[in-house]
């Protein structure tokens, strides 16, 4: 992969690693009230979270997927939400073969039969990876999806890899009713986050 626009490949049997990006992302939270009563562009709201640290590993998550499956958990407990209730993914994707099926993995453990309806997508496929920052612009992303009800693409994917087999939006955008989307960011020492977003009820 030297073509620097076709080189990360989440999910994609001839990826060949991630490509590191450059950027940020900054979500401005205030309390409902308070930006009801100035008249704010409330973009989504959030629902709730999840944190796990499992120190696995410095780079590489557990094999079984367990520290990403109960992350995504928890933020689906902390959200009162059902899996059926979410939409839309937007995954952590490093386009490493480990981490693409160890979430794809993570993904139906949380979600069971329901993982093949749900819209997944990696938009590190157009930022790289922004290492620190990436959760920020990535759940930024997210609260776009759920705003705009527009699934953003998973750009190179061809040839799914083995055992990556969800509906990982690939090539271009889908317009697609986003109530619920959640982010998700596992990072190096196996630190594990994730983030539930929703339209303003």
């Amino acid at each position: 992969n030297d073509a620097p626009d076709k080189a990360s490949r989440p999910w994609d049997r001839d990826r060949d690693g991630f490509v590191m990006g450059e950027g940020a992302g900054i979500l401005f939270l205030e309390e409902y009230e308070h930006a009801r009563s100035r008249g704010a562009d409330i973009v989504c709201e959030v629902l709730g979270l999840g944190m796990t640290g499992d120190a696995h590993h410095i780079t590489a998550p557990s094999e079984d997927g367990d520290g990403p499956a109960r992350v995504m958990q928890m933020a689906l407990e902390t959200s009162g939400l059902k899996p059926e209730d979410v939409d839309y993914i937007n995954a952590h994707g490093t386009s490493t073969p480990i981490n693409d099926r160890i979430e794809t993995l993570a993904i139906k453990r949380v979600f069971g039969g329901y993982a093949s309806q749900l819209a997944v997508s990696s938009t590190k496929s157009a930022t790289g990876h922004l290492l620190g920052a990436a959760g920020g612009l990535e759940s930024g992303i997210a609260a776009l999806a759920v705003a705009n009800d527009l699934i953003p693409p998973t750009l190179n994917l061809d040839n799914p890899s083995d055992g990556c087999d969800l509906d990982y939006t690939a090539h271009h955008a889908a317009k697609r009713r986003v109530r619920v989307a959640i982010s998700n960011s596992f990072g190096f020492g196996g630190t594990n986050a994730c983030i539930a977003l929703g339209k303003v009820r």
